[in-house]
């Protein structure tokens, strides 16, 4: 199997940075500069650099220019990648070059958001892709250094983490939705929303924060259920931690998200909630990638791709 010593620090380095930009953005959000720079991108009111006096436009100022510094790391992790995985274990390649397609479409977005006056649809789509982006650069590491040290077949858990990894995409994406609405404070308490489970009465702002509340209700269940079932079905130790660490996650994100409501929006307790949604994430990410591997849903796949020659 192809290695690189560079390839994974480049790669996880990309991942962190790019979490970071994420939360960078819920910045951007609960401070109401995703248009501190007007109209206008990739010029900031039409000018290179914002006035010094225009907080709101260096928060947004600072978030492209951060997305830049991404790319720059995301392009050399690319050239590694060709470089070092275009003959062998060219699985870790193809998650690389995904990472790759899934920055432009991120940027696109990004300006299109912009340009289009914060549509909740694109917002919605923006954060989704980051998260996407997220997950094929750690996938491409995962596939870098892992080596599965155990075989079993597919079984009910294997398909539980893959559903639950899915079900946390999910769960981001209604939060965006949420935030990207106006929706943020159509609830003002917690856990129902102004007194009532189903708040129809309260239009449809009150339904979609209610609907995201739900789906995380049913994500929670289902990370019960994976905990339980990575320790009774006597999964590898890193299956079980990883289970446990993203039910931990879990919970500090359903807390942060409670104390979101409780302080009505202060941005601190925003940033957070979206770090600890990003990190469940990534951790049913990485499950379902070991999953996988160890079940042989993706290591017959790599194998195949090593024993095929490359094209010259």
């Amino acid at each position: 199997m192809a290695k690189s010593r560079l390839f994974v620090p480049f790669a996880l380095t990309t991942a962190f940075l790019t979490i970071g930009l994420i939360i960078f953005g819920a910045v951007v959000r609960v401070t109401d500069s995703g248009l501190g720079c007007g109209n206008h991108w990739p010029l900031c009111n039409g000018t290179i650099f914002p006035p010094l006096d225009n907080i709101t436009a260096w928060i947004e100022w600072l978030h492209r220019l951060f997305a830049m510094l991404i790319g720059v790391f995301g392009l050399v992790t690319l050239i590694i990648a060709i470089k070092d995985y275009r003959k062998q274990n060219r699985a870790v390649l193809f998650a690389t070059i995904a990472a790759g397609v899934l920055f432009f479409v991120q940027s696109m977005l990004g300006a299109l958001v912009v340009v289009l006056d914060l549509p909740p649809t694109f917002v919605t789509m923006h954060l989704g892709t980051s998260m996407l982006l997220v997950a094929a650069l750690v996938v491409a590491a995962l596939l870098a250094i892992y080596k599965p040290e155990t075989h079993y077949p597919t079984d009910k858990f294997t398909t539980l983490a893959y559903a639950t990894t899915a079900l946390s995409l999910v769960i981001i994406l209604t939060g965006a939705l949420v935030r990207g609405s106006g929706a943020t404070l159509a609830c003002t308490t917690w856990p129902l929303c102004n007194g009532a489970l189903l708040p129809i009465e309260g239009g449809q702002w009150t339904m979609i924060h209610m609907f995201h509340r739900l789906a995380v209700a049913g994500l929670g269940i289902a990370v019960v259920l994976v905990v339980w079932m990575a320790f009774s079905l006597k999964r590898p130790r890193r299956i079980k931690m990883l289970a446990l660490a993203a039910g931990i996650t879990y919970l500090a994100q359903a807390g942060v998200g409670a104390m979101f409501v409780f302080t009505t929006a202060a941005p601190l307790w925003g940033a957070l909630h979206v770090l600890f949604a990003a990190l469940t994430w990534i951790l049913f990410v990485s499950l379902s990638v070991f999953e996988a591997l160890n079940t042989r849903d993706i290591s017959t796949e790599a194998a195949a791709w090593q024993s095929t020659p490359a094209l010259n």
